[in-house]
């Protein structure tokens, strides 16, 4: 007595898969764009918000400190504080090293040590984020201002060259930011590119 087991053919039980039609380039250019620079959708909290909450949110995008801070406990300020104390121990010879590097005074190499963590404190949105001067960035200043002027001759001059040059360094880092293409400040690209720079530099 026989069974009837049902068809197996190949071609039933494949799904064919429609070919996508073809998008006007203007569109497919957008989407392109909109992958490439903002691939988290950094707008999409916004949406379907209260104006006021839209106002508040846009705060936190740009100050995260609003965000966190209410959260924060005893606990985090011991740890932080212990964990300051320690950078701090390393961070200040180091800045002033640096300082020296680039000709320029100890006290700015102070200044580099503190300021810049306590800006990104307040507008960064990393917590391991290592934020301050590297030995790459001095040794390129003072070759390329020392080209122009004397560090001991005229140390005035040459003070004002490196802060107008830093000025615009940081002009073109806060574009980098919001144009969103940060991924060319990563370190793994500023280490491997640091002797080139330093060449050219030259």
């Amino acid at each position: 007595m026989g069974t009837d087991y049902p068809s197996t053919n190949v071609e039933d039980s494949l799904h064919r898969v429609e070919i996508p039609p073809p998008q006007p380039f203007i569109k497919t250019l957008k989407s392109s764009l909109k992958e490439t620079f903002f691939p988290d959708d950094p707008l999409r909290p916004f949406k379907n918000q209260p104006t006021s909450r839209k106002f508040i949110l846009g705060f936190q995008y740009f100050f995260p400190i609003l965000e966190w801070a209410p959260r924060y406990t005893l606990e985090f300020l011991k740890s932080d504080l212990i964990s300051g104390i320690t950078i701090a121990s390393l961070a200040i010879p180091q800045g002033i090293s640096y300082a020296k590097l680039a000709n320029l005074p100890p006290i700015l190499g102070l200044y580099s040590s503190f300021v810049p963590p306590l800006i990104y404190a307040m507008m960064g949105s990393s917590r391991d984020l290592a934020v301050g001067t590297v030995a790459v960035a001095s040794l390129l200043t003072a070759s390329m201002l020392g080209a122009e002027v004397n560090a001991a001759e005229n140390p005035t001059l040459y003070l004002h060259l490196a802060f107008t040059a830093t000025f615009f360094a940081g002009v073109f880092q806060a574009s980098l930011g919001l144009l969103r293409l940060a991924i060319t400040n990563d370190p793994f690209i500023l280490r491997s590119n640091g002797i080139p720079l330093v060449i050219c530099g030259k």
